[in-house]
């Protein structure tokens, strides 16, 4: 199980050392179910920074992948661990959100208002180094965020003592269609899996060669949550860059042959 707010030890890669049936009855059902494949419901609204509803459709459907948050923006602890990590990989990634992908992040609190969501969005792109027009913030409208987050398989608990909630730390990538494409995992994202998991959402229609290339060279781990070499492609690729190389000597070694004869005829004439 993922880590989640509100959960006892984890370990080192960050799942929890509780079974299922030793976690405490508040962190029941606190956890992510896996739909990769599934579509969400593209008609949900949410209310947005002005104030009023817009429809996920209107972030979708434009060739780009999508980064999806549910957090709460009072969250005092994991919510701000998970959405800096995020900002920590996306300061390393060349991608720009409204330019190649864009991403949605929405409350689960059905309490926090569009000023709430407003601020937040406020405050993460201040400490962004450049424009991000495709990063939207949220709030809940007609408790429509339950509904997502069953969508999406992510299992969250309001502690009615704390007025906290339990809830897992985890980002969804989704196609352009809105079709569930990858779950990252943990309070650390690597730039490395985070733009493989942009390429793979994309689908080919954003990227270029080398994203190609390095999606031959590795392929998602269910059990390791984390990209990996694939071994059989990368010796592929090795293999044709090394034929690619020699033949290209080959022919700077002919045409220099080539020309020494050719210099060799003319003094002889």
């Amino acid at each position: 199980m993922p880590l989640v707010h509100g959960q006892g030890p984890v370990r080192p890669d960050g799942t929890s050392t509780l079974t299922a049936d030793a976690k405490p009855t508040e962190l029941q059902g606190v956890e992510v179910t896996e739909r990769l494949g599934q579509t969400i419901d593209l008609d949900l609204e949410f209310t947005g920074e002005d104030g009023y509803p817009h429809a996920l459709r209107d972030y979708f459907g434009k060739g780009k992948p999508v980064l999806l948050n549910l957090v709460y923006y009072t969250c005092p602890m994991l919510c701000n661990l998970v959405l800096n990590a995020q900002m920590a990989a996306l300061r390393d990634l060349s991608w720009t959100p409204g330019n190649e992908f864009e991403i949605v992040t929405i409350s689960i609190d059905p309490t926090e208002n569009f000023g709430l969501a407003r601020s937040k969005k406020a405050a993460y792109l201040a400490s962004y180094d450049r424009p991000a027009p495709g990063w939207h913030f949220f709030a809940d409208y007609k408790e429509n965020v339950q509904k997502l987050a069953a969508q999406i398989g992510f299992g969250y608990h309001l502690d009615q003592r704390t007025g906290q909630y339990a809830h897992p730390a985890a980002i969804f990538v989704l196609t352009p269609e809105g079709k569930i494409s990858r779950y990252l995992y943990g309070i650390k994202f690597k730039p490395f899996n985070l733009r493989l998991a942009l390429n793979e959402a994309a689908e080919g229609k954003v990227g270029n060669t080398v994203d190609k290339i390095l999606l031959l060279c590795f392929h998602y781990d269910p059990v390791e949550k984390s990209y990996v070499v694939m071994a059989r492609n990368l010796m592929r690729i090795g293999g044709f860059a090394t034929m690619l190389v020699l033949g290209i000597v080959l022919w700077v070694l002919w045409r220099r042959e080539r020309r020494a004869g050719f210099n060799k005829a003319q003094v002889t004439a």
